[in-house]
């Protein structure tokens, strides 16, 4: 492969690149500030109920760490889909 047309395959992916990388930052975002509202309002839905905030909280932490078990996961099956040929 010379190194004009490494160059030309390089320019014509680059949109395709930033195009992707800013969806992924996109989700990324998207998913925290809906696990944040959801959190808020599972703990205010059980505090309405009668259940003291400190308890409502930490149930409520099984979202954030579904939230972490699923950015894990989505991270090691890209780091290991770059690593296979």
């Amino acid at each position: 492969m010379s190194a004009a047309s490494l160059v030309t395959t390089v320019i014509k992916s680059s949109p395709h690149l930033a195009l992707m990388t800013l969806s992924l930052l996109w989700m990324y975002w998207t998913l925290n500030s809906r696990v944040n509202k959801t959190r808020k309002a599972f703990e205010k839905q059980l505090v309405t109920q009668g259940m003291s905030r400190e308890d409502a909280m930490h149930l409520s932490a099984c979202f954030e760490e579904l939230k972490t078990n699923i950015t894990q996961t989505l991270k090691q099956r890209a780091i290991s889909s770059l690593r296979q040929p």
